[in-house]
C-alpha cells in the first residue's frame, strides 16, 4: 500500500469523488481519501491522501485555501455559478470604483449563508438533493473569512479576482453577495483553486500524469511524504518509547530526543519519528499534565 499525499490538478468536468475513484483504478488500492470538495466545473489543486495520509484528511480540509475566480455580474443563477438555470438578469452599470468598494469590502469575517446547490446536510439530507426537488429550506450563515482580495481586472461585466480564505467558503457565494450588494446580481463563471494549505498549483499533476508515472516506475516521485502537510515540529522518541506510540499512549518530555533544548508549546502539534527515523505519530503537548498526547497514529502498514 502507498502511504503518503498526491497533489492532483482536478481538470474541469471531475468531481472530488470522481478523482478519487480514478485514484483507486490507477494505484490499485482502496484506501484514498481528498481534502476538500471542489465543485464538478472548478479545476485546481486537490490535494488527495493516500493510505497512512488518510487520517490527515480532516485535518487538510481545514487549511487556508486560494482561488483565483472570474465574477460575472448582471446575472444570477440557482447555482450561483454560470452552469445553473437564470433567475435574473439586469443591467450592470456600476462605475469600476464602486465594483472594487463593494469587492474590497468582504475582506474579514462574514456570515455566509450557503447555497443550496452544496453538499451540505439539513435533516439528514444534502442540500442539492433538495434543490433538484425544487426545494428551497432556510439556511444558518456560517462565520467564514476572507484574509485577502487582489484584483486583477475588471473588464464589465466580468472582475477577476485572487482570494486567500478559511475553510467552509463558498467562492461562487461570494460572487453571489458581491453582485447583491452591487445591486446587479453576480454569479462566478470560472473558478480556480491555485492553492490548499502547503500545496500549490505549480506543483499539481493531472490524473493522466500521475498514471504516466506509475506506467514508469516514477510514483515515488509523485506522492509526496505525509510530513509534507503541516510545518510541525519534529521530535525523535527514544527506544524505549517505541512501544508507547505503537499503543497511542500519552508521552512524557524525557522519551524524546534533545527535549531539554527545546520548551513544548501547549495545544502544538507535532511529528513524532521513531528510532529508526521513520514517522509514526502526530502527537499534542497537554500543558495541564505535561504530557504529549497522541493525535493520529501512523502504523508502518507494508
Amino acid at each position: 500500500m502507498i502511504h503518503g499525499i498526491i497533489n492532483v490538478y482536478k481538470e474541469a468536468g471531475y468531481t472530488s469523488f470522481d478523482v478519487v475513484a480514478k485514484l483507486r483504478g490507477i494505484l490499485k488500492q482502496k484506501k484514498i481519501g481528498h481534502t476538500g470538495t471542489l465543485d464538478p466545473a472548478a479545476e485546481g489543486v486537490l490535494p488527495v491522501c493516500l493510505g497512512n495520509g488518510t487520517k490527515l484528511c480532516e485535518l487538510l480540509t481545514d487549511k487556508t485555501k486560494e482561488y483565483e475566480a472570474v465574477l460575472l455580474l448582471g446575472k444570477t443563477t440557482d447555482t450561483q455559478d454560470t452552469t445553473g438555470t437564470v433567475l435574473s438578469e439586469r443591467p450592470v452599470d456600476c462605475k469600476e470604483e464602486e465594483v472594487r468598494t463593494a469587492i474590497m469590502s468582504f475582506v474579514g469575517v462574514y456570515e455566509q449563508i450557503p447555497p443550496m446547490y452544496s453538499a451540505l446536510k439539513v435533516d439528514g439530507k444534502r442540500l442539492y438533493e433538495l434543490a433538484r426537488e425544487g426545494k428551497t429550506v432556510e439556511r444558518k450563515g456560517r462565520r467564514i473569512e476572507i484574509y485577502e482580495i487582489v484584483i486583477c481586472s475588471i473588464q464589465l461585466p466580468r472582475v477577476t479576482f485572487r482570494v486567500k480564505c478559511s475553510k467552509g467558503t463558498y467562492i461562487r457565494t461570494l460572487c453571489h453577495d458581491i453582485g447583491e450588494k452591487l445591486s446587479c446580481g453576480g454569479c462566478m463563471e470560472h473558478l480556480l483553486r491555485t492553492c490548499s494549505g502547503n500545496y500549490g498549483i505549480d506543483d499539481a499533476l493531472t490524473l493522466r500524469e500521475i498514471e504516466e508515472a506509475r506506467d514508469q516506475d516514477r510514483l515515488g516521485t509523485v506522492v509526496q511524504p505525509l510530513d509534507s502537510a503541516f510545518d510541525y515540529p519534529k521530535l525523535a522518541v527514544r527506544p524505549e518509547g517505541k512501544k508507547k506510540i505503537d499503543n497511542g499512549n500519552p508521552m512524557s518530555a524525557d522519551l524524546f530526543l534533545d527535549m531539554e533544548k527545546s520548551v513544548p508549546l501547549p495545544g502544538q502539534r507535532y511529528w513524532v519519528y521513531d528510532a529508526e527515523g521513520e514517522l509514526a505519530a502526530i502527537y499534542i503537548y497537554n500543558k495541564q499534565t505535561r504530557l504529549f498526547m497522541p493525535d493520529k497514529i501512523f502504523p508502518h502498514i507494508p
